[in-house]
């Protein structure tokens, strides 16, 4: 469906990027085909030429996987131009996982010889990937506070080999955020490629294409989906010639694709991702009040909270204070560990963006394979706390927590 420029963000949801197909299903079926057949040798030479549109196998593309890709560049690039004044078009990637459309948007853009420059506190599967994958291809990592510009600017002063700059706001599990506009324009003006992993916040609450950035990965297992019902991600790119060059192609030699049932359930999860990040953030912000008081609780990493210190950053780039929060039980790595086996109602999982309420002590497992050292300097302490604030009743996960702490 061609989106207007005037249409509504739900409206998006539901609608954007369906094409009706050739029996009027109403809803995009699940094309559970690997490969594709021609008319004649001389299609299957146009079509692999490029001069024809269309599916070769489903490594490649498939109908059920571009509606999804469709509908994400759009919610992406909702109502945000160029700076001519044209609606911004983008072009997305759909992958097996988030880690695969991360490494995808790594190999296609970083080479041997060549630095990325990140900060503390990525999703701990990043960080092992950028310590102990990348190196061994000749990729080192410079891992900086992103709080600090001028520490930024002087490490990108001191290496002339930075080519990258990867950033995760909010970060998971500390919830930190950094400044987007800040960042993006430092690293353009040295010449680096830009991105930035959004799956915390979600187009719903913030658009990094909005500064100038290249490319915006996520887990779409996550809010996106909704249902804790398939793995995927997606890289996004504002570069529509690379995307459909280079990037497609290292996408397609990796494997790291996507298949047609998991992209019909991200489908159909996404027709209510604007109301449901409605609930999940009204939720949040009343659970991260209530645990800022509680006596148990050391400190609450919740960007819509005055007493955080990105507050101000995170109200000037997001929507509001979204769904995730970390905190710290006062009683360390014993305490988290007794809070887990406590939850009634909570579910003990490592994920997010479901609609039930997720609870994990990080410490103990996203982040276990992070040296405690290390872990501890990024903010990660013993008793720390990640919670996806799920879409039940708000009374009955404040009751739920509460009676784990006592």
């Amino acid at each position: 469906m061609k989106i207007e420029t005037s249409t509504g963000f739900d409206t998006v949801c539901i609608r954007g990027g369906h094409v009706t197909e050739g029996h009027r299903a109403h809803l995009t079926p699940i094309y559970a085909s690997s490969t594709y057949v021609f008319e004649s040798a001389e299609q299957a030479i146009s079509v692999f030429k490029g001069d024809e549109k269309g599916y070769v196998y489903s490594r490649w593309g498939n109908p059920t996987i571009t509606e999804a890709e469709e509908k994400i560049a759009l919610l992406e690039a909702y109502k945000l131009t160029n700076s001519n004044g044209t609606p911004l078009q983008l072009k997305a990637i759909l992958h097996a996982s988030g880690m695969a459309a991360v490494t995808t948007m790594l190999l296609g853009n970083i080479k041997y010889g060549q630095k990325l420059i990140t900060h503390q506190s990525l999703y701990g599967g990043t960080h092992e990937l950028i310590e102990k994958i990348l190196p061994g291809l000749g990729i080192q990592s410079i891992i900086v506070d992103f709080h600090d510009i001028n520490k930024v600017e002087d490490a990108l002063k001191a290496d002339g080999n930075i080519g990258l700059m990867y950033l995760e706001t909010p970060a998971n599990p500390t919830l930190q955020c950094i400044d987007l506009e800040a960042l993006s324009s430092l690293g353009k003006s040295y010449g680096l490629t830009v991105c930035v992993d959004n799956t915390f916040a979600t187009p719903y609450l913030q658009q990094p294409f909005r500064y100038d950035v290249d490319y915006v990965m996520h887990s779409t297992t996550k809010f996106l989906n909704g249902h804790g019902t398939a793995i995927g991600g997606v890289v996004i790119g504002r570069d529509i010639e690379k995307m459909e060059g280079p990037m497609t192609k290292t996408h397609r030699l990796l494997g790291g694709n996507s298949n047609p049932f998991d992209a019909f359930l991200l489908t159909n999860g996404l027709k209510t991702f604007g109301i449901r990040m409605e609930r999940h953030c009204s939720n949040a912000a009343k659970v991260a009040a209530f645990l800022e008081q509680h006596p148990a609780v050391g400190t609450v990493n919740y960007l819509g909270l005055a007493s955080h210190p990105d507050h101000a950053t995170a109200m000037r780039q997001m929507k509001n204070g979204g769904a995730m929060m970390s905190f710290e039980l006062k009683d360390g790595f014993d305490a988290g560990v007794s809070f887990i086996n406590k939850l009634k109602m909570c579910t003990n999982a490592v994920s997010l963006g479901t609609c039930d309420t997720l609870v994990s002590h990080a410490p103990s497992t996203t982040h276990m394979g992070v040296d405690r050292q290390q872990r501890l300097a990024f903010g990660i302490t013993d008793g720390l706390i990640r919670m996806s604030v799920g879409m039940e009743n708000v009374e009955d996960i404040i009751s739920d927590l509460d009676q784990a702490m006592k």
